[in-house]
């Protein structure tokens, strides 16, 4: 990825803040997957279903 999209994700990700610093990194690799098949579905996008799930899943509150 070229540093405009770095840039871009940073921006929209600065003011997200979870108690696990893993559940951030989730939320980015994401945001970068959706980013990389725009229009696809959630599974299309996320390639197989360890991460389709790993999306779908919420954490424990």
């Amino acid at each position: 990825m070229d540093a405009g999209v770095n840039a871009w994700f940073d921006d929209e990700l600065a003011g997200s803040t979870f108690a696990d610093e893993r559940l951030g990194k989730r939320l980015r690799r994401l945001v970068e997957r959706l980013d990389g098949a725009m229009g696809a579905s959630v599974p299309l996008a996320c390639q197989d279903w360890a991460n389709t799930k790993a999306v779908k899943c919420r954490p424990p509150r």
